[in-house]
């Protein structure tokens, strides 16, 4: 039963304490799964990021249902799942009204401002992190893990090739190298 409990308090806290969803909730589920629980490793989340990335959805869900999973089967996804989404959904459905008259007031407009350089930051610190389990060299055909993020960066950045194409292209490199 705790582990359920803490299933539902890590993800409330990391879903629901991030400004700017998606990859700005990456730090915080990290936070909570490998750092705080240990219910994985660095490399263990590294992975399930990269396989929730290579799914359609919001990021958050997909990966409290897989860590959920891992942790207590079913009903870990369904309460890792709950604590992602439900405290928003009660939040817009109660608070709506109250959010409508102050979306476009200075004073939330500089808070937000304000939150995104620590966003910013938070990204930047789990990217290293994950990068220090991706491009572990110990051989030259591990290389090949640096040339497909250096291609996969280059065509973002140069040609804007959607991320599904790069995604669904390095499960194919990756099979046919490793």
């Amino acid at each position: 039963m705790k582990e359920l409990w803490d299933l539902f308090v890590g993800f409330f806290r990391a879903s629901n304490l991030g400004f700017g969803g998606g990859p700005a909730v990456i730090p915080l589920l990290k936070t909570e799964a490998v750092d705080h629980y240990h219910w994985m490793t660095n490399a263990q989340f590294s992975d399930a990021y990269a396989a929730a990335n290579a799914l359609p959805g919001p990021i958050a869900t997909k990966m409290a249902s897989y860590i959920g999973y891992q942790i207590a089967s079913w009903p870990g996804a369904l309460v890792a799942l709950a604590g992602t989404i439900l405290p928003t959904v009660l939040l817009l459905i109660f608070a709506g009204k109250l959010l409508d008259k102050y979306a476009s007031s200075r004073e939330l407009k500089a808070m937000l401002k304000g939150v995104r350089p620590v966003v910013t930051a938070l990204l930047v610190v789990v990217a290293l992190d994950m990068a220090k389990s991706a491009f572990i060299i110990k051989a030259p055909l591990d290389l090949a893990t640096v040339g497909i993020a250096a291609v996969a960066a280059a065509a973002i950045y140069f040609r804007n090739v959607h991320p599904i194409i790069l995604i669904v292209s390095s499960m194919m490199v990756g099979y046919l190298i490793w």
